[in-house]
């Protein structure tokens, strides 16, 4: 199993650099449309969104947008976990612990039965709604607290794969937004 995720996550590297950021933002920008145009996305109050690192699908645009209409809430890596605060603006964000990744300042968010809906980065996902993250298993442990929240994975078309293989903790997404 591990041997398999690592030659996935190498082919989804090797295609990721392939395709330049500017394209990278394009290609974000119709996936996060189909994000916005759900019923699930529209009606909720509480969404957990990323900070999206160069190889993501982009959602630096999105979050800017809907903070101010919507609670949106970005995880920050605090060791193992990821501890949930609410982004107010791009003044409020610093630089985080792990991988670069800004992240808000402010209180913890810790009712997270409020969460709606929790829009998913990962290396690759299958169209069973099955997810690969980078392995470090952050999501999946947070994924598990959120049982009522509808969650959305967000990709490119190539990190969508046939079947990704899966571990029973692995938590399934309601849903996959790709570009096709």
């Amino acid at each position: 199993m591990n041997e398999q995720k690592k030659i996935l996550r190498q082919t989804i590297r090797t295609a990721k650099k392939a395709v330049p950021f500017r394209e990278k933002l394009v290609r974000s920008a119709s996936i996060m449309q189909e994000v916005e145009n759900l019923d699930v996305f529209r009606d909720a109050t509480v969404v957990l969104l990323y900070w999206s690192m160069d190889d993501e699908v982009q959602t630096h645009d999105f979050v800017e947008k809907w903070y101010k209409g919507k609670t949106i809430l970005l995880p920050c890596v605090d060791g193992d976990t990821l501890r949930l605060r609410r982004y107010t603006g791009a003044n409020s964000m610093h630089a985080g612990e792990q991988f670069g990744i800004a992240e808000p300042i402010g209180d913890e968010f810790t009712d997270l039965d409020k969460i709606d809906v929790i829009i998913v980065p990962g290396v690759a996902f299958d169209h069973a709604g099955h997810r690969m993250g980078r392995g470090r298993g952050f999501y999946d442990r947070l994924l598990r607290t959120t049982p009522q929240a509808f969650k959305i994975g967000v990709a490119f078309d190539f990190q969508m794969v046939p079947l990704v293989p899966t571990e029973p903790h692995d938590v399934k997404m309601d849903k996959v937004i790709s570009e096709f």
